[in-house]
């Protein structure tokens, strides 16, 4: 089996606000068995569709307690706060510190079809807000000052990775 391509920053459908999946067929739940398998063949532990090219809120996630397929995934409550580096497959060698809720109720369509809720906690909240931002079309990066994006924005369009996280 061989993984789908990862598109990378400054690629147009990273910045596209996905459509809805109204329902889970043979087709999503084959997306979301090669989401998966791509997101670990690159080391990754979450990954949103539109980082594979297709504009569909799906997202999965996997931080080693067992994999999470959600799509049309909402976050209904957030509590508390964490700051912390966070990467992105989409955007290789660039780590930005965000603060983010630390603790999320979330509800969306699992692998079968049925509705869920769920509270997540520390990391798994942390990359579940992740993934949820890219089908909305948000980075990272979107949090830096102007002049950091400008700088990302020309190593980016020259295919130079950046030497340090900023």
């Amino acid at each position: 089996m061989e993984p789908f391509e990862i598109c990378k920053y400054p690629d147009n459908i990273l910045r596209k606000r996905c459509a809805r999946v109204e329902r889970i067929t043979g087709v999503e739940t084959r997306l979301f068995e090669m989401m998966l398998f791509t997101m670990r063949y690159f080391g990754g532990i979450g990954l949103a569709a539109p980082q594979i090219g297709i504009a569909r809120n799906l997202i999965v996630a996997d931080i080693g307690e067992g994999p999470v397929r959600l799509a049309d995934p909402v976050i209904l409550h957030v509590k508390g706060s964490d700051k912390m580096k966070e990467g992105c497959l989409s955007i290789p060698g660039v780590g930005v510190v965000i603060d983010r809720p630390d603790e999320i109720v979330v509800n969306g369509l699992d692998e079968r079809g049925k509705a869920v809720e769920f509270n997540a906690r520390g990391l798994l909240a942390r990359v579940l807000q992740h993934e949820i931002d890219h089908l909305k079309g948000k980075l990272i990066i979107d949090t830096l000052s102007l002049f950091e994006k400008i700088k990302l924005r020309w190593h980016a369009r020259r295919r130079i990775v950046p030497y340090a996280y900023l």
